[in-house]
């Protein structure tokens, strides 16, 4: 297994650790609802720095970024990022991703830790006009500070106004004393709060001066388990659950970062889906009956026929209810459908609510 930058001290802290993507990680310190609730209310920390990043740069770095992800790179100013996805040639998805534009034609890729191996090779095999490209994962460290109190903890420790950063933008400044890092208003959580990308070098100073601010603001480590219940109360899609090689943009309910005004990977396929319609979309539900929905579990109609299966599942802190994402056939997809998750050889009932299922106060 490889290991983050960060991996003594997740051991020095008592954390559950086990292999994600290949890592070993953090899973919880001292427990789902309790770290959940810390970052839905104040403060937490998350060590993402299993996460890849690559640097293209140079004449052909936006064609080769347009010709390869869904979204419209040209639309982003310097220091503005970007949600997409990269299609591939079946009418799945290699992976999902956010750009950065750091320059005139620079860019940096975040892809999924998973995935780092598949997408490079898949962005090179398109890559006909030699643009330079770096895979930087190896020496880049990444800390998720998320929650409403993100800001009151890092802004003391930067020269970088946080208080004014829009929504997925981002900046590069001097950080605990380091500079050109990397802080962007981003987040996987639906709690508000930064991403920060520094070198692996200064990651145990940049930790330690992080929770040093944070002593007031009742800051903790997080772990992924908790990660997965709020990006899963928003409803954004995990890659390897919700979206992988098999299902299109337009299925996941990615339509919205899917812009038809340039030509990239398998577009005229993705463009009939989304002119003629789909036979089976993502959707979200919520438990009725009393039950835990999770990856893989048989969804039914009412006379026990399968039509999908639980792409996600869990008890949502913030709801104190059992919710799930799964795919299901167009005419199961409507707002207040009953459908039914079979839990241990029990039918139980559920209903298609809209995503997302937590709304912040």
């Amino acid at each position: 297994m490889k290991s983050t930058p960060f991996e003594k001290i997740h051991q020095q802290l008592g954390a559950k650790m086990a292999e994600f993507a290949g890592y070993n990680m953090p899973i919880t310190y001292k427990g789902i609802n309790e770290e959940h609730n810390c970052v839905r209310n104040a403060v937490g920390v998350f060590d993402v720095s299993h996460m890849g990043e690559f640097i293209v740069r140079g004449e052909g770095a936006l064609d080769l970024i347009q010709r390869v992800t869904t979204n419209d790179v040209a639309v982003l100013a310097i220091n503005q990022a970007q949600y997409s996805c990269m299609p591939n040639n079946d009418g799945g998805i290699v992976d999902d991703l956010l750009v950065y534009r750091l320059s005139e034609n620079g860019y940096m890729l975040v892809v999924n830790a998973s995935n780092i191996d598949k997408d490079w090779n898949w962005i090179q095999q398109h890559n006909t006009a030699n643009v330079d490209m770096e895979n930087i994962s190896d020496k880049t460290a990444l800390l998720a500070v998320q929650g409403p109190k993100a800001t009151e903890v890092l802004q003391p420790l930067t020269d970088i106004n946080l208080k004014e950063m829009k929504y997925y933008h981002f900046a590069k400044g001097t950080f605990c004393g380091v500079e050109n890092v990397l802080i962007s208003a981003t987040g996987y959580t639906g709690a508000g709060g930064f991403e920060i990308y520094f070198d692996t070098k200064h990651a145990e100073m940049i930790w330690n001066k992080i929770f040093e601010s944070g002593a007031t603001s009742g800051i903790q480590a997080v772990g992924l388990a908790c990660r997965d219940t709020l990006r899963l109360e928003m409803g954004f899609c995990l890659y390897g659950n919700d979206i992988d090689d098999t299902t299109s943009p337009i299925e996941a309910g990615l339509g919205w970062i899917t812009k038809f005004t340039k030509d990239f990977t398998n577009r005229n396929n993705i463009e009939a889906q989304k002119k003629n319609g789909v036979t089976k979309k993502i959707v979200g539900f919520e438990m009725i009956d009393r039950g835990i929905p999770r990856h893989d579990y048989l969804i039914t109609d009412g006379n026990g026929n399968t039509i999908g299966k639980v792409t996600s599942g869990t008890q949502a802190p913030s709801l104190n209810k059992a919710i799930g994402m799964g795919y299901v056939p167009i005419e199961y997809s409507k707002t207040g459908i009953e459908i039914f998750i079979s839990v241990r050889d029990k039918q139980l009932k559920a209903q298609v609510v809209r995503i997302p299922f937590y709304k912040a106060k």
